[in-house]
């Protein structure tokens, strides 16, 4: 990064470390108000299966608005004040500790917890509806796809953002190093551009195996090879089209995992030659890092979600169609975890060896 790159940087970004916290403390606000809103009759509670016809596919499957709106409300007013209280206070000892445990718990349950696939597969489904729009496929709205409940799983994951960003501005402010970027002084660790581009190469390779065997599956089936299923399976998906419909979403996982390669490739950070208008261009490092995120985000939570209910011995309930036969429905699944946390990683290292000079403390 350059220093008129630098000096360029918007200050409200810049000043992230100063505002985030505020901006979970109206997030929690809020959404404790509609905790009261639901606690009191009001409609809309989005979780439970009185409320969430798919709602097998949650943790949250047997909460009910009476005694989950108060509960939602509570941590609402709790988390308001610990937010502002990241910003007024620093800490010590144990009050930092505990303030901290809470604030990453809140993080991880609204990113990782609550949401479940389906909010992978609306994001997934998106350009598929989108180019088949003018065609009448899929045979379904897009609409009746993303319900309220799934919506509300957008809403948690930005709050929960919100709250990374609060916490790891207090951890970093109250250990006395830059908030912006967490430089102390002149670093030799894993953090250094050389040391990430190592081990980003590693996370780059796990990021793009998983997706590709995902894809092979399903394309297989729809091309007519019964990889990993019955017959059965396999000729009631070619009956009511299922496996077209598994090739498309194959299909964006290649595009993804080709686009992961970019993590590590020059063209990553320089517009290639054939691209009309920005050729020879710099990429702005966040028109990689933003995708990358909410992709390993939507991934991890995915594939927990599989994990959870395959460990409950519960999948064949939700998924009727899954039998021990039909391995290759699931299996690749199963890996998911891996492959958020390895695109995590690669989009981390990718951030190291881009960000350059810090535009708060000038640190490099």
């Amino acid at each position: 990064m350059t220093t008129d790159t630098v000096r360029s940087t918007p200050r409200w970004r810049q000043r992230w470390p100063d505002w985030v916290a505020y901006v979970a403390a109206v997030w929690s606000l809020l959404y404790g108000v509609l905790g009261v809103y639901w606690a009191l009759g009001g409609a809309g509670f989005p979780f439970g299966r009185e409320n969430d016809p798919q709602a097998a596919l949650s943790v949250l499957e047997g909460v009910e608005a009476r005694t989950g709106g108060p509960i939602i409300a509570a941590l609402g007013l709790v988390g308001a004040l610990i937010s502002v209280a990241m910003v007024r206070t620093r800490g010590r000892g144990i009050l930092r500790a505990v303030i901290l445990a809470f604030a990453w718990i809140v993080a991880a349950a609204l990113v990782l917890v609550i949401p479940d696939y389906r909010l992978l597969m609306a994001v997934a489904y998106a350009p598929i509806f989108l180019l088949g729009a003018p065609f009448g496929w899929p045979p379904v709205k897009f609409f009746d796809v993303i319900t309220w409940p799934v919506v509300n799983q957008f809403v948690c994951i930005v709050g929960g953002l919100c709250w990374a960003g609060a916490a790891l501005a207090y951890q970093r402010r109250s250990r006395s190093v830059c908030a912006n970027c967490g430089r102390a002084g002149h670093s030799t660790d894993w953090t250094t551009p050389v040391n990430a581009a190592r081990w980003g190469k590693w996370a780059v390779a796990i990021a793009v195996i998983i997706p590709l065997l995902y894809a092979a599956t399903r394309w297989a089936w729809a091309l007519g090879i019964p990889l990993g299923i019955s017959d059965e399976l396999f000729r009631e998906g070619q009956a009511t089209g299922l496996w077209w419909a598994g090739a498309g979403l194959a299909t964006v996982a290649i595009g993804g995992a080709l686009l992961t390669l970019g993590l590590v490739q020059r063209w990553g950070e320089v517009f290639p030659r054939w691209l009309p208008f920005l050729a020879g261009k710099r990429v702005p490092p966040a028109l990689a890092i933003v995708p990358a995120s909410l992709v390993s985000i939507l991934v991890t939570t995915a594939g927990l979600m599989f994990v959870r209910l395959t460990l409950l011995g519960t999948i064949g309930g939700v998924f009727t169609f899954i039998d021990t036969e039909d391995w290759a429905a699931l299996a690749p699944e199963l890996l998911w975890p891996l492959w958020g946390i390895a695109l995590a990683a690669a989009t981390l290292a990718y951030y190291y060896r881009r960000r350059g000079r810090c535009a708060r403390c000038g640190r490099g």
